[in-house]
This record gives structure tokens, C-alpha cells and sequence, in this order.
């Protein structure tokens, strides 16, 4: 439902063409704005992501930079400023001229979850930051060791209700979109597992892969590789919907968790005083991009789901997950360490 509200967003949430529209006859009142907005880019841009180079974040940023280069002519330089759990990247652009040369590409883990997991941030995304798009959905895909011996959700459930606090599964951190993922499903089937947290993708799938742990959720672009070498079992994909990438893999809502839908997103911001008739060019090219085919296609390979939507569409659905993710970190009792 929440993929369909998006899909929604893009085609009926007022229209992205119809908002624009709507902003040119603004920029006729204003235009100081207007001439500034036709003229922009006027220098390279930099788009800052919050991940490491290589992951799935920065295939799908270093894209959108390529795109956007092409599309104006203006080098987009990509700046990955990974530390403190992705704050330093925020931060940055939070506190950078909000004149649009200076962007973040970011994903919904620190838009929606981590304010949700750490009051204590050092700014507020909802007030500081200007959505301009949803650029990805990401179907997360839950991962066994070949040795475990559940070959479904089904028989996971029945595995761990007969076991209780023995099974032991990975995530990239507390609080990181993959933990929370399992505790819904956890809270969701009546089970009970133990958390085993890493620092990052890297080391959680070194361990699943070695059998130190049994399972995890994760991205499709990070372990579809490895299912379909046979390294990892695919057993159920999180997204209310199978994944084109993955279509013979179930969701983990038909596999016997009625209701069940995690997945993860990527978006485009700016500075929150961003001029809006900047914002509405960003978004009126990310929107044109998406539709493009051949992204399309690159994305889609990598088990990604491209998806555009307006900025206020963003807005809603960083909002809706906040609120979600907030009702499940409470209720596991998931406290920032």
C-alpha cells in the first residue's frame, strides 16, 4: 500500500508538470527568482553521499550525478562523506548555501529512522533539508546461510517458535533500516531472535556468508549476486510486491506475514531555504530522467525500483515512515547506544 501511495504521488499528487506549472506563473510575479532558476546551474554542483563508494547508496547517487551532468552540462561532482553513521554528509549539505550547487542524496534510514532512533541529531531533516524527489525504492530481501535449514518464512517461524532466543541474525548497526526490519518481522510472527549488529555491510555479510550468523535482511543490489551464485539463500523479499529482479522469490506478506512491507528508499535534497523555483527544476529533471529507459533498465537490473515523486509527495512519505519506524522502535524497545 505505501509503494502504491507513492506511485500515486508521482502520477496524481498534484502532477509533477502541474506543480511546475504552478511555479512558473509564481516566477512571473517574482522575476529576480525566475532568471535565477533559468539560469542554474551556473556552476559545478556537489552531491553529497552519506555511504562509501561502491555500495548500493552510491551506484544509484553516482547515476543520478551522471544524469544530471549530461542533462545540464555542469560537472556534478559526488562527495561520499560516510562517517558518524552518515551525519557528517547531512550536516554538511544542512549547513551549505542553499543557492542548489550543493545537494544530498540520501536515503530513507537517515530521513525517516534515524531522527526517529536519535533525538539528539545535530539538525532536523523534516525543517532543514528541502525534498526534491524520491529517485529509488529498494526491496530489501531476507538472506539464510545455506546450512540454516528453513527454506521458507513459514518454516523460520516454526524454527524460532521452537527455539526461542537461539537464532541469531545480522544487521549493519542498532537502529539501521536492516535491524529494524527483523524486529518487525519479529513483533509481526509472535518470534524471538538475537540481534548479532556489525559495522556495516561488509563484515555482517563476511559473517553470514562464513555461517557465524544464520540470516539477514538486506539490500537486493548487495546479496542478489551472492543468491544467485548459491552462497546465500533468497528466501522472501520485504516489499508488499516480488521484485522484477527476483521474481520467483515470494514476499515475506504472501509467505505467512499478511501485512508485512519493509523496504528501503533513496531520495534527492537541498538546503531548506533553497529557492522553490530551483527545487521544482531539480525535480522537473529527476522526474524526466527516471522515465528514461535506460536508467530505468540499469537500475531495475540491480533489483532497484525506480520511482519519482513531487517534493510534497516526498514530504508526506518521509513523514509516514518516520511515524512507522517510531512505533516499532518503541515497541522493541531500541534505545541509540
Amino acid at each position: 500500500m505505501r509503494r502504491h501511495r507513492m506511485q500515486n504521488d508521482r502520477h496524481y499528487d498534484g502532477g509533477a508538470m502541474r506543480i511546475i506549472a504552478v511555479l512558473c506563473a509564481v516566477w512571473l510575479l517574482a522575476p529576480g527568482h525566475a532568471a535565477s532558476a533559468q539560469a542554474y546551474p551556473t556552476k559545478p554542483i556537489r552531491l553529497v553521499i552519506h555511504f562509501p563508494p561502491g555500495g548500493p547508496t552510491d551506484i544509484v547517487g553516482r547515476a543520478v550525478a551522471q544524469k544530471l551532468t549530461e542533462a545540464w552540462g555542469q560537472q556534478v561532482i559526488v562527495d561520499n562523506r560516510p562517517s558518524a553513521g552518515g551525519i557528517v554528509g547531512v550536516e554538511a549539505v544542512v549547513r551549505s548555501s542553499p543557492d542548489g550547487h550543493t545537494l544530498l542524496f540520501a536515503t530513507g534510514g537517515s530521513m525517516s529512522i534515524a531522527p526517529a532512533f536519535n533525538p539528539k541529531l545535530p539538525y532536523n531533516v523534516f525543517k532543514d533539508l528541502a525534498p526534491v524527489s524520491l529517485v529509488v525504492i529498494n526491496p530489501q530481501i531476507l538472506v539464510f546461510h545455506p546450512a540454516f535449514p528453513p527454506n521458507s518464512v513459514k518454516e523460520l517461524v516454526a524454527l524460532a517458535k521452537s527455539r526461542p532466543g537461539t537464532i541469531n541474525y545480522a544487521s549493519v548497526g542498532p537502529g539501521s533500516p536492516n535491524h529494524l526490519g527483523m524486529e518487525m518481522l519479529k513483533s509481526m510472527a509472535g518470534i524471538d531472535m538475537v540481534h548479532i549488529p556489525y559495522k556495516g555491510t561488509a563484515p555482517a555479510l563476511t559473517d553470514l556468508l562464513a555461517g557465524q550468523v544464520s540470516l539477514m535482511f538486506n539490500s537486493m543490489p548487495s546479496v542478489l549476486p551472492q543468491v544467485k551464485s548459491g552462497k546465500l539463500k533468497g528466501i522472501a523479499v520485504g516489499s508488499a510486491k516480488r521484485s522484477p529482479a527476483a521474481p520467483d522469490i515470494p514476499t515475506v506478506a504472501e509467505s505467512g506475514v499478511p501485512g508485512f512491507d519493509y523496504v528501503t528508499w533513496y531520495g534527492l535534497f537541498a538546503p531548506a531555504a533553497t529557492p522553490r523555483a530551483i527545487i521544482a527544476k531539480l525535480n522537473a529533471q529527476v522526474v524526466s530522467m527516471l522515465a528514461e529507459p535506460e536508467l530505468a533498465q540499469r537500475l531495475a537490473v540491480q533489483g532497484a525500483d525506480p520511482q519519482s515523486s513531487t517534493p510534497e509527495g516526498l514530504a508526506r512519505y518521509m513523514h509516514e515512515e518516520h511515524e512507522r519506524w517510531k512505533k516499532v522502535i518503541k515497541s522493541a524497545g531500541i534505545k541509540a547506544e
